[in-house]
C-alpha cells in the first residue's frame, strides 16, 4: 500500500521537480505578450508560432550533465527523443533539429555523434546544422527543434478544464539502464516503426479533438508533470495513485522520479478518455483514467482511502506559470 505522506515528500523534494523552480526567473523577463504570432509560449512544451492555417512549433532541450557524464551515448540519443517527445505533445510532426555540442576528448564526440545518429534514425527526423565546439573544457549536448500543426488541431498544456478526466498513458515495456537508471528506456530497442508510431498517436488524439491539454512526462516524473499541467492551467485535481501504470516489480516511489520513454499526460471530457486509452493501446502504451480535474488550485494524492496534499498553487511555485486566457 502506498503511503502517501511518503509519496508527497519524495515528488516535492525530487530534483526533476525543484530545478523547475527557475522557470519564471527567465519567462519572467521575456513576455510574449505584444508579439503577434506568438499563440502561446510560456506553459508549454513548445512554442506555438502562427504561420497562416499552419502553426510553427519551437522547442528546445538541453542534455544534463549528470547523464552526459554517464554515457555520452544515450546523452546524444535522449537529446533527440526528448525534443521529439516536446513537438508530439503539442499534437504535431517534427520537422528538423540544429544543435549545439561541445565536446573535450574524441571519444567522447564519437559516442555522442553515434547516439545522436540513433536518435535521427529511430524517429526519423533530420539533424539539419548547428555548431561544435570541438575543444571545449566541457562536454554538452543542447538541441532545438521544430515541428508543425494545424491551427485547429494544437495540443496545449495549460488549457485543462475543471471536470476533466486525468489520462496517463505510458510505454511499460522497458528498461532501466544501468548508466543512467534514473531513466526508463522503452525506445531504444524497438522498431522505428513502433517508436515512429507512438508519437503519431499523439496527432490521432489531437486531430480528433480528444483532449482540451496534453503534456509529456519529462524530467518531474507522472504526477510531477501533471502538476506542472494543472499550475500553468490554473486548476487543481486529485489523482489516484493505485491507478497509475507501473511496471510489475517497479518501486512506486522510484517510478514517480523516473524519465519515460514514452508518456502522456491529458486532460480530456470523460467519453474521450477511453478513446485516447485505445489509440495508445495500440501502440503498446498502458493507459488509465487516475483522477480528475477541478477548480481548486490543489493537486491531491489519494489511495481511494486518505488524501494528501501534494501541491498548493496558491503558495507553491514548481514553473511559476499560470496562463490565463
Amino acid at each position: 500500500m502506498t503511503d502517501l505522506r511518503k509519496m508527497v515528500d519524495t515528488v516535492r523534494n525530487f530534483p526533476g521537480v525543484t530545478r523547475k523552480n527557475a522557470i519564471h526567473e527567465v519567462v519572467d523577463r521575456f513576455p510574449t505578450y505584444g508579439f503577434s504570432k506568438v499563440i502561446a509560449a510560456e506553459g508549454e512544451d513548445a512554442a506555438v508560432l502562427e504561420c497562416g492555417d499552419t502553426c510553427v512549433l519551437f522547442a528546445a532541450d538541453g542534455i544534463m550533465e549528470k547523464l552526459m557524464r554517464a554515457d555520452p551515448y544515450l546523452a546524444g540519443y535522449f537529446a533527440v527523443l526528448v525534443n521529439v517527445n516536446d513537438i508530439a505533445a503539442m499534437g504535431g510532426r517534427p520537422l528538423g533539429m540544429v544543435d549545439v555540442m561541445s565536446f573535450r576528448e574524441g571519444e567522447i564526440g564519437c559516442e555522442l555523434l553515434r547516439g545522436l545518429r540513433a536518435g535521427v534514425k529511430k524517429f526519423n527526423v533530420p539533424l539539419v546544422g548547428g555548431h561544435t565546439h570541438p575543444d571545449c573544457n566541457y562536454d554538452s549536448i543542447d538541441i532545438s527543434i521544430i515541428g508543425s500543426v494545424k491551427k485547429e488541431d494544437v495540443l496545449l498544456s495549460s488549457t485543462a478544464e475543471d471536470g476533466d478526466d486525468i489520462v496517463f498513458v505510458i510505454d511499460l515495456e522497458g528498461r532501466f539502464p544501468d548508466s543512467v537508471p534514473y531513466t526508463y528506456d522503452s525506445t531504444s530497442f524497438k522498431s522505428e516503426e513502433l517508436v515512429q508510431a507512438q508519437m503519431e498517436a499523439v496527432c490521432k488524439v489531437a486531430e480528433g479533438h480528444l483532449a482540451h491539454a496534453c503534456k509529456d512526462m519529462s524530467n518531474p516524473g507522472h504526477v510531477g508533470t501533471l502538476a506542472m499541467m494543472l499550475e500553468s492551467s490554473d486548476m487543481g485535481g486529485t489523482v489516484d495513485v493505485t491507478r497509475i501504470p507501473i511496471p510489475d516489480g517497479v518501486d512506486e516511489y522510484r517510478w514517480a522520479t523516473t524519465y519515460y520513454g514514452c508518456a502522456f499526460v491529458f486532460a480530456c471530457p470523460s467519453e474521450n478518455s477511453q478513446r485516447i486509452i485505445d489509440i495508445f493501446s495500440d501502440v503498446g502504451c498502458t493507459g488509465a483514467v487516475v483522477g480528475k480535474v477541478d477548480p481548486t488550485g490543489k493537486l491531491k494524492l489519494t489511495d481511494g482511502k486518505d488524501t494528501e496534499v501534494l501541491f498548493d498553487f496558491s503558495k507553491d511555485i514548481i514553473t511559476g506559470v499560470k496562463v490565463k486566457r
